[in-house]
């Protein structure tokens, strides 16, 4: 059985280097490609195809709400995200609003064949990190700040990990892999919690980390 797939991403080096690789891979026929989120929820209408290789960073409308509008208007489609991101705010978003599988860019064409039978099978299409982290997330101790519990100044949870471990004297290779993620988000992610949190360096977000409660300093018990 071939797979008709469409191939959803916003820049068009990749977009057609996707489809490239997509034609010399078994069992897989590409009927369209769109550069957004509107164009592949419009090319799912028309096409109907079995799958879309989606990414989730683009303009008018993104993976994830592309997602949730293919699965709820367009049920016979199943949805596998093709990105460069693998951390929790892109993650769980995609696969709330319904998708079956979840790559990150630097996978071979024989994981993504194997995603893609994987979706059309029934299964979930994830790669290794992935699952990793998903199982990771069921099993990690209770976070510092309940989930409900607002962060302060307005920083994310997957911001209050990292200081977290900043705190802890991790570098940014070591947090990466501790998180399943790449350095360039790891740089993101300090960037973005260095400018809520309003501090300079890593000693700064140090102590600021501690002053707020989302970091213990050496030699505290927790009670």
């Amino acid at each position: 059985m071939t797979a008709r797939v469409v191939v959803a991403d916003d820049q068009t080096v990749v977009r057609e280097g996707i489809v490239m690789l997509l034609g010399l891979l078994p069992g897989i026929e590409v009927v369209g490609s769109a550069k957004d989120g509107e164009e592949a929820v419009a090319l799912v209408a028309e096409l109907a195809p079995d799958v879309v290789l989606m990414d989730l960073r683009m303009p008018r409308c993104d993976g994830v709400e592309a997602t949730r509008r293919i699965r709820a208007g367009y049920p016979g489609t199943q949805v596998v995200v093709l990105t460069t991101f693998a951390d929790d705010e892109s993650l769980f978003p995609a696969l709330r609003a319904g998708a079956r599988g979840y790559l990150t860019k630097d996978v071979g064409g024989d994981e993504i064949v194997r995603a893609i039978d994987a979706v059309l099978s029934g299964e979930a299409g994830l790669a290794p990190a992935i699952q990793r982290r998903l199982l990771e997330q069921v099993t990690a101790p209770p976070p510092r700040h309940e989930p409900g519990e607002e962060l302060p100044d307005g920083l994310t949870r997957r911001e209050a990990e990292v200081l977290s471990l900043v705190a802890d004297g991790l570098a940014n290779t070591e947090i990466a892999r501790a998180l399943h993620i790449s350095t360039a988000t790891v740089k993101t992610h300090i960037n973005n919690l260095f400018t809520k949190a309003g501090v300079r360096d890593r000693a700064q977000a140090v102590r600021y980390a501690y002053q707020r409660g989302l970091a213990q300093p050496p030699g505290t018990t927790i009670t």
